[in-house]
């Protein structure tokens, strides 16, 4: 941490420098990198100004204020400072969790949308003719869930299909 306090029209009283010294230690620990903080003071009448410029590795932050007492103005910089800098980190942080959870979003809907346009081929039918009671028969040694099979004396298609209490279900279209 590099500290230059720079006073214009003003002295630099120990009690200044030590608060200068405490909020910029503050900033360095919300950023996580070493700073080089650039602090003017300056007096013009009954004004005090302040100036602040923090840099860092990867921010560079200014922050400028003017009151009626100098150590007023300091902590309304710092403040502002540190208000920023928060903001910043939130924003990254907010960001990063957005990618998670975009990912954890699509992840599952792409795979449902891949398992409704799937189509899955079945060998539960017979082309040869046969009886009602042929075909539960086939049904039962094949242990399918559905079976289609031509009747015996038509043209017509039958469906034989398990029902939820056990026993059969027969579908006759038309």
């Amino acid at each position: 941490m590099n500290i230059n306090l720079t006073a214009r029209h003003a002295n630099i009283t120990p009690e200044i420098k030590k608060y200068c010294e405490k909020r910029a230690k503050n900033l360095e620990k919300l950023l996580g990198y070493p700073i080089k903080a650039d602090i003017i003071l300056s007096v013009e009448k009954y004004r005090k100004k302040v100036e602040i410029n923090v840099k860092s590795k990867r921010v560079a932050l200014n922050a400028a204020e003017e009151t009626h007492d100098i150590l007023n103005s300091l902590g309304i910089a710092f403040d502002n400072i540190e208000k920023r800098v928060k903001k910043g980190r939130g924003k990254l942080r907010e960001r990063k969790r957005r990618k998670i959870r975009e990912k954890e979003i699509l992840a599952p809907s792409a795979e449902i949308e891949e398992q409704r346009k799937r189509v899955i081929r079945s060998d539960d039918y017979s082309l040869k003719p046969m009886s009602l009671d042929e075909a539960l028969l086939q049904f039962d040694l094949n242990k399918k869930e559905v079976f289609v099979f031509r009747k015996l004396g038509s043209e017509k298609w039958g469906i034989i299909y398990r029902r939820k209490d056990g026993n059969y279900g027969l579908v006759e279209p038309e």
